[in-house]
């Protein structure tokens, strides 16, 4: 028998309204998340990756219904939790937490660390003094902290240490997913292997879903399982880590991994350079919306928009041309 995923998302996308004049008519609208499928299962990392506005961020927020999508469905656990009621989804966000990027302005700064850890339990169970102290010591131990910090205010931590309690405090509520948008990238770089290998050692103990949003490319390649690469809004290509970084199907995704930088100054770069930036999502391309960045467009790209379709190896691509 299958296992349920932890998250199935199905055609998700998300709307905004562009609304202009003194009457606030509606002239146009931004499709920031279009028709986006996936799932992720329970001791799995799914990265989603690409530029900066490609909806990466927005996608995490329909998940954990912080804001609401304009269509699809997100299933979590084998049930859909598109359409609840506030008061409905209360139980689910237990099993949803998330890890935020910046965890400088991510923790309350008149909160101790004790607090922090535990106040999400406390919105779901009473504890008394000594439960919440023990619950709050077997937490910051089991991501690094030492018990003799429980009084802490999160200024007196260095910015790995404030990322730790970040993480201990989605863990509170013993969740099957965790949605980490961008948490090492305000880091230094060997701060962010601590982190890293941290989340790997909890998912393994824990049996965690990461979905894990990242830019960086070094990152998603030590962490990822699979690799969602989003441009303008949808998934251009989906594949194993492995698959995708050994050769790279859509050209965006080629052209994402020739852009990260090399460690060895020697190496040559063997792949095209991406050009331009990311069209506005308030008025982008037809057809394929990567085309006029394309080093390989024919005049197919510019009037269909192609679907997002297996290949022989597993993986899924949007491209004409594959």
């Amino acid at each position: 028998m299958t296992a349920v995923p932890v998250l199935t998302v199905h055609d998700l996308s998300k709307r905004f309204p562009v609304q202009r004049g003194f009457l606030r008519r509606t002239v146009a609208e931004v499709r920031a998340v279009d028709g986006v499928s996936f799932e992720v299962s329970a001791g799995e990392t799914l990265c989603v990756v690409g530029e900066s506005g490609c909806g990466k961020s927005t996608l995490a927020k329909l998940i954990l219904r912080l804001i609401e999508p304009s269509g699809g469905r997100i299933v979590i656990e084998g049930k859909d939790v598109t359409t609840l009621s506030p008061e409905a989804m209360r139980g689910f966000r237990q099993r949803v937490q998330m890890v935020f990027q910046d965890p400088y302005a991510s923790l309350n700064p008149r909160l101790s660390a004790e607090q922090i850890v535990t106040e999400p339990v406390e919105n779901f169970q009473r504890l008394d003094a000594a439960a919440r102290r023990d619950r709050a010591v077997t937490l910051l131990e089991r991501v690094g902290l030492r018990s003799d910090v429980l009084a802490r205010l999160p200024f007196e931590f260095s910015g790995g240490q404030r990322q730790r309690l970040g993480i201990a405090r989605a863990l509170s509520l013993r969740p099957s997913l965790i949605i980490a948008d961008e948490p090492v990238s305000a880091l230094d770089v060997s701060v962010q292997a601590q982190v890293l290998n941290l989340m790997a050692d909890l998912q393994e103990e824990f049996g965690l879903a990461y979905l894990f949003i990242s830019h960086d490319l070094g990152v998603v390649e030590h962490i990822g399982h699979r690799i969602a690469v989003m441009y303008l809004g949808r998934i251009v290509e989906l594949a194993t880590r492995d698959a995708l970084f050994a050769s790279p199907q859509h050209p965006y995704s080629e052209a994402l991994i020739a852009a990260a930088p090399l460690p060895d100054p020697r190496a040559r770069m063997t792949r095209p350079i991406i050009e331009g930036e990311v069209p506005s999502p308030m008025n982008p391309p037809s057809g394929c919306a990567f085309h006029p960045r394309c080093p390989y467009a024919v005049a197919r790209c510019g009037q269909e928009t192609p679907a997002l379709r297996p290949m022989a190896d597993g993986r899924l691509v949007a491209c004409h041309l594959r």
